[in-house]
């Protein structure tokens, strides 16, 4: 039987014509050669004395699987010797596949055929008597060691009683596989890249760890050990290392050399580190590695064990075991920070030397990652929220570029708060209703009712305090927080025109920030009374810190600037800029300077370092069948502007002035009602 090759070449004989069906666990092979498998290895595919028969036969043999048959085709003295040889090539590869076909191998991506090499080239099989010679190619899928590795294969054949044999030298593994010698992979882990702040000081710091690992050739029984730890180990609080591919990083490393397979922090897996310490053949090393977040931990995140979940996020070339990124930037920035392992495949003598290197595919090196986190903005924010008893969250930017000097995040169960958080934004969000009130004609000083109720579409709304005002300006209802007097105003603005300044604010707008992030939702209000609700920021909106933050700086420098968080972002495009017109500005402003003066903000006046704009907000709103109250600062001074989310009854404007000052946080916190 043949393959017809392409028009004039000369016909090539095909060991395998099958498609290999991979399975998710690997190591599944399908095989068709003469409309026969191996189990027969019949020779009617070929009428005329050859020496094809053995060497398609034996190619057959060792692909599938059937090594016992393989091992009866050579000559070998030890057929328990060839058989065994020939069994733990894919294990000592941790191959996914493994592929014989007759012929030279054909260069990556070319040829029709399964080889067998071109018109001017070698033959296949060259006999001469009773000795022959036959090329074969060996393709072998490295699954997550590395891309396919194809190398020509080559074996010799004695004709004695009318048969042919192989004869069996290791070599037919490899050409340059020598006896006593066999293969293994060798990884090469480059050390991790570094999170950086803006000043290029690392933002990690070394902790107190253990190295879980093996030495191969020291094991009594792989699987069992391997088995235990899977077993053993919880991540998570659920068994998720995948035992199958861990066992085989271990049978495919190389035997005398210590091989980790699970790095631990010490003190808080100390309870699994003394349950592993009672496992037969493993072996641990205690270590310092520069893994834990010195600040900003939500944003930065952790690292950990690669289960088989995480690896699904990261992908190849990272393997069951490896430290990864498991949140924050060191996941999202996996890639970048750790690099890829440059893999090696060698060829070892029976004490574990390396005594030759038959192919490698080099890594990629790791990058550090400079961010744009001032160390001292960030204390203060940490300082701030020291003393909270309950979520709570900063963030600061320069509204000036966009950066992010600051992102803090307290009893936040591990949720960068600061930039993903959801919450309703309140009277906070009047800074867009005042915005779009001010383009549409009005100024700050346009008198406007503040009482005590007012129904709109329907819907009955009351200011926070329970309480009216007189007829004042619209700069005193802004600065006293007269929800009732925007609700009112709601009806001198249509859907369109308040959403699309929301659009202007960058709430709701694809920032192109590459950290989670929630940049807003405003749904389009279906009534007046939703439109209402909408312009005091109640009802569906809901933002971030985040986007209130870049919302008030937008306000103190004319425009607004996608937020960004690493340097080689770099600032964002002109098309992305939203230029806030200078007229009505001016007059927002002076509300948000007069609100920290003399209105709901007071608290948050800060001496020295420039005056202090901003507005506050206390929120009660519906979560499923709770009600949840959130606290809100949101305010600039100069170049800075920043956001206080805090889910409780809390003095924001006060945790706001000890941001600004640095001073030490007090006891701000009640229970949220």
């Amino acid at each position: 039987m043949t393959n017809r090759g392409r028009r004039r070449a000369p016909r090539r004989h095909a060991v395998s014509r099958g498609t290999r069906a991979r399975t998710v666990r690997r190591r599944t092979i399908s095989v068709a050669v003469c409309g026969t498998l191996v189990g027969g290895l019949t020779t009617g595919c070929w009428a005329e004395p050859s020496a094809m028969p053995a060497v398609r036969d034996f190619l057959i043999a060792w692909q599938v699987g059937n090594y016992k048959a393989a091992a009866g085709r050579t000559t070998g003295v030890d057929r328990h010797e060839v058989e065994t040889a020939l069994g733990q090539v894919r294990g000592q590869l941790d191959a996914a596949s493994l592929k014989l076909a007759l012929g030279i191998p054909q260069p990556e991506g070319g040829g029709d055929g399964d080889g067998g090499g071109d018109g001017d080239g070698p033959k296949a099989i060259e006999k001469k008597g009773d000795s022959a010679r036959a090329r074969f190619s060996v393709k072998v899928d490295l699954g997550e060691n590395g891309q396919p590795w194809t190398y020509a294969g080559l074996m010799s054949l004695r004709r004695k009683g009318g048969q042919w044999k192989v004869v069996w030298d290791p070599s037919i593994i490899n050409p340059q596989l020598k006896p006593g010698q066999r293969l293994a992979v060798k990884t090469e882990v480059p050390r991790r890249g570094d999170i950086r702040d803006k000043t290029g000081q690392s933002m990690l710091r070394k902790v107190n760890a253990v190295d879980v690992g093996v030495i191969p050739g020291q094991l009594k029984d792989p699987k069992k050990t391997v088995e235990q730890l899977t077993r053993s180990i919880k991540i998570d609080g659920a068994r998720k290392l995948d035992s199958e591919r861990l066992l085989g990083r271990v049978r495919s490393a190389p035997p005398q050399s210590f091989l980790p397979l699970l790095t631990l922090q010490r003190p808080q897996h100390d309870p699994q580190i003394a349950q592993l310490s009672q496992i037969s053949g493993l072996q641990q090393r205690a270590v310092q590695v520069p893994i834990a977040p010195r600040s900003a931990s939500e944003l930065v995140g952790s690292l950990g064990p690669a289960t088989a979940d995480r690896l699904q996020q990261v992908g190849a070339p990272y393997q069951p075991g490896d430290t990864i990124g498991v949140s924050g930037l060191q996941l999202l920035q996996q890639r970048r920070l750790a690099g890829t392992p440059t893999i090696r495949v060698v060829a070892q003598d029976q004490s574990g030397k390396t005594v030759e290197e038959l192919r490698s595919w080099e890594g990629l090196p790791p990058k550090t990652l400079d961010t744009t986190i001032d160390p001292a903005y960030q204390a203060r924010a940490d300082q701030a929220l020291a003393s909270m008893r309950v979520p709570a969250s900063i963030v600061a930017l320069r509204p000036s570029t966009g950066e992010v000097f600051a992102v803090a995040n307290k009893n936040a169960g591990g949720r960068n708060l600061a930039m993903e958080g959801s919450y309703p934004p309140g009277m906070t969000f009047g800074v867009v209703s005042a915005e779009a009130l001010l383009r549409g004609g009005m100024t700050q000083a346009t008198k406007t009712d503040c009482p005590a109720t007012a129904t709109v579409g329907g819907q009955t709304f009351a200011n926070r305090t329970g309480r009216g005002h007189a007829p004042t300006s619209l700069a005193n209802t802004f600065a006293l927080g007269c929800e009732t007097t925007f609700a009112q105003l709601s009806g001198k603005l249509n859907a369109t025109t308040l959403l699309a300044e929301a659009g202007r604010f960058g709430i709701g707008a694809d920032w192109g920030l590459s950290v989670p992030h929630f940049s807003g939702s405003v749904p389009s209000p279906a009534n007046d009374g939703e439109k209402a609700a909408t312009a005091i920021g109640k009802g569906k909106v809901r933002v971030s810190p985040l986007a209130l933050a870049a919302m008030v700086g937008a306000a103190e420098v004319g425009a607004w600037r996608p937020p960004y968080l690493t340097r080689d972002t770099g600032e964002p495009k002109a098309s992305l800029v939203q230029t806030i017109d200078s007229v009505p500005l001016s007059n927002l402003k002076t509300m948000l300077r007069r609100t920290v003066t003399a209105g709901t903000a007071r608290n948050a006046n800060a001496r020295g370092g420039g005056s202090v704009s901003g507005v506050a907000a206390l929120v009660n709103y519906q979560d499923g069948k709770r009600v949840r109250t959130i606290s809100w600062f949101v305010g600039s001074r100069g170049d800075m502007a920043f956001a206080i989310a805090v889910e409780g009854r809390v003095s924001a404007t006060k945790v706001a002035k000890q941001f600004l000052t640095g001073a030490p946080a007090a006891r701000t916190t009640t229970p949220a009602r």
